[in-house]
């Protein structure tokens, strides 16, 4: 009987005592151990280093563990799983207070993993959010009440704080507890974007801003790791403007591997606020309590264009585009200011909140002032058609093209005068080639216009090509594509082309009938032509004869001058012999003697008759008639000339001296 009682009472103890203290601890769990009295923690502490009462700092690792049940109260804890593709945050809840103006503890190497509380504990841990992050893939037994971490889906670990018991939902502790959505605890990937409608895709990079560190320097909107120190020391070495830039671009982010050691990047000299260097392509293990990214447009300088870079940090501005330049100032890369040296073809990583680049099209740009937009810029989309009136009234409408060059090297010269190449287009070229039409049209008829478009293009190009050249800017071309006519004069215009081709149409018939009638007369000609072959000959025989009888003439003329001129001398020879003898003569004879001599011998030489051949009677008709006929009688003539013909015949004057009685 006494060794049943005594197994009675064995098995009593065991199943009272002894089963109640074995606990069997999961691969994947830890037991925290709740001692149920003793020495109370000091302080606010809430975990007993030194077997006080509360939570034990030492946790009951995977398998059977005896721990008597009435001393101790084991609870049992998943281990920390980090998945794939996530990160997680730890909160210790245990360690010394954070220095004032901390927002997260500092690390030692020494701290690991935090899976050894002890170890933090002596080493100087701090309470609050922890630098480093778990990495994905992570599997840590971490003390569930020294430390909470926290992931995307869940949050391991005890809440010591009321104000997180209270931010629980359903007494599950969510990252929202703590202010943190949950795609802040994956991954950041900084990858190219594919727009939603499928275009080319985006190249981006990361901007950080740090949310812990030092204040930045006054004046400074960024910070970098030992500022621009580097870049003064190229430029009193004078380093040519590409190294300089090439340096800026340059990314310090391996001294703090990209920010995902935090405690590194505090004690490089990491700034609190934006940084000057952003992350590139790839996926970091960030703490979404100190660093914040956003993910940005990577800078694509294409083939045909340069980027001009507007400077909000760097050295102090010094201006290096001399006194005559009144827009601004141009300096070299790394200073304050509109860098004089463009950025040309290629993709920089450079952050947008520090730099603002201008892309500025150098290849030739048509812009258009039109319905449509060009399709390679969108410089134009503001531009529409210009509208002007005649000096009559007349509302024209006038799509126009005009080309401009932005030469590289003056590209910064440029932005530094307008701003931006939208402000160019919109603000200097849209007033001048709009007002220079405007005013044009309005000071010449419409019909002039469109008579002379060709002469209003080639002032509209000179006049937009001087006005351009005071920007920097050349231009290629001015063209009026297109002229809408209002109504009333399309229909004016219509009516007088109409009424010119119908001119234009009877000046055609008249030349036709004008042919006609030369065809006739030319057929008249051809056939009239033996006629007038002859015609031409009689008229050259006629004109031959008549220069004969002419050639005639003028021998017979010259042969009486001739003749004349010899009978002349003949005469004159004679006279002065006459003359000669006459005068020996009066020297002889005497004047009275000398002229009855000459008188005898001229009545002698005449063979006139001094005694009539016939003798009439009284002096009537009928004696003088037979008078006349009696001396022709004598003289053996006939009676009647021309073969008889009394009619015809032509009577001399008889040589009758008749005797009339008085």
């Amino acid at each position: 009987m006494n060794w049943m009682l005594y197994a009675a009472l064995g098995g009593a103890f065991v199943a009272i005592l002894v089963l109640p203290s074995l606990k069997v601890i999961g691969p994947t769990q830890v037991g925290l151990v709740v001692k149920r009295f003793g020495r109370s923690l000091p302080g606010d502490d809430l975990i007993a280093f030194n077997g006080e009462a509360g939570y034990q700092a030492d946790l009951l690792s995977p398998g059977w563990r005896f721990v008597l049940w009435f001393a101790y109260r084991v609870e049992k804890h998943p281990w920390v799983q980090v998945p794939a593709g996530e990160i997680g945050v730890v909160v210790a809840q245990v360690g010394r207070a954070l220095p004032i103006g901390a927002k997260s503890a500092r690390y030692r190497s020494e701290f690991g993993n935090f899976g050894d509380l002890r170890n933090f504990m002596a080493k100087g841990g701090e309470k609050g959010v922890q630098r480093p992050v778990l990495p994905p893939g992570s599997l840590v037994p971490l003390h569930p009440v020294a430390f909470l971490a926290i992931t995307k889906s869940r949050v391991y670990g005890v809440p010591a704080s009321p104000e997180l018991k209270v931010r629980s939902e359903n007494g599950k502790l969510a990252p929202v507890s703590f202010g943190l959505h949950p795609q802040q605890l994956e991954l950041v990937r900084i990858e190219p974007v594919t727009p939603a409608d499928g275009a080319e895709r985006i190249d981006t990079v990361g901007i950080v801003t740090a949310l812990e560190g030092d204040p930045l320097p006054p004046g400074f909107i960024a910070s970098r790791l030992g500022d621009f120190a580097d870049v003064a020391e190229l430029e009193v070495s004078s380093e040519p403007d590409a190294l300089v830039i090439d340096t800026l671009l340059g990314s310090k982010s391996q001294l703090h591997n990209n920010y995902q050691d935090f405690q590194a990047f505090v004690d490089r000299g990491g700034r609190i606020g934006l940084q000057h260097d952003p992350l590139l392509y790839g996926a970091y293990a960030l703490n979404p309590f100190l660093v914040r990214v956003e993910v940005v447009p990577m800078l694509v300088v294409r083939q045909g264009e340069v980027a001009v870079i507007k400077s909000y940090v760097g050295l102090s501005t010094q201006d290096t585009s001399g006194v005559e330049f009144k827009f601004g100032s141009l300096v070299r890369p790394g200073h304050r200011g509109i860098w004089r040296e463009p950025l040309r073809t290629g993709k920089y990583a450079i952050n947008p909140r520090c730099y603002r680049a201008e892309l500025v099209p150098t290849a030739i740009l048509t812009l258009n002032w039109a319905e449509t937009v060009s399709q390679a810029h969108s410089l134009d989309r503001q531009l529409s058609q210009i509208i002007a009136k005649s000096r009559e009234g007349f509302v024209f409408k006038i799509d126009l093209q005009v080309q401009i060059h932005v030469p590289d090297t003056r590209a910064p010269w440029v932005i530094s005068m307008v701003g931006s190449m939208q402000n160019l287009v919109n603000e200097v070229l849209q007033a001048a080639v709009g007002n220079h039409f405007r005013d044009k049209l309005q000071s010449m008829p419409a019909i002039r216009f469109i008579e002379t478009r060709q002469n209003v293009q080639e002032e509209a190009l000179s006049h937009i090509e001087a006005h351009l050249r005071s920007y920097e800017v050349e231009t290629k071309g001015v063209y009026i594509q297109d002229v809408v006519f209002p109504s009333d004069l399309v229909r004016v215009l219509t009516e007088r082309e109409i009424a010119n081709q119908e001119i234009e149409t009877f000046r055609k018939q008249e030349e036709a009938q004008r042919q006609r009638t030369a065809m006739e007369q030319s057929k008249g000609v051809a056939d009239m032509q033996a006629e007038l072959a002859r015609s031409r000959v009689g008229v050259e025989i006629k004109s031959n004869d008549a220069e004969a009888r002419k050639r005639e003439g003028e021998g017979e003329a010259a042969y009486i001058r001739e003749t004349g001129a010899a009978h002349g001398a003949e005469v004159e020879a004679v006279g002065l012999a006459r003359a000669r003898a006459y005068a020996e003569q009066v020297r002889a004879l005497g004047p009275g003697a000398t002229a009855l001599v000459n008188l005898a011998g001229s009545l002698a030489d005449s063979k006139n008759r001094f005694v009539p051949e016939v003798m009439v009677g009284q002096g009537s008709s009928l004696e003088a008639l037979a008078a006349t006929l009696t001396r022709l009688a004598t003289k053996g003539q006939p009676l009647f000339g021309n073969g008889g013909d009394p009619s015809l015949a032509a009577p001399e004057q008889p040589e009758v001296v008749t005797n009339r009685s008085r």
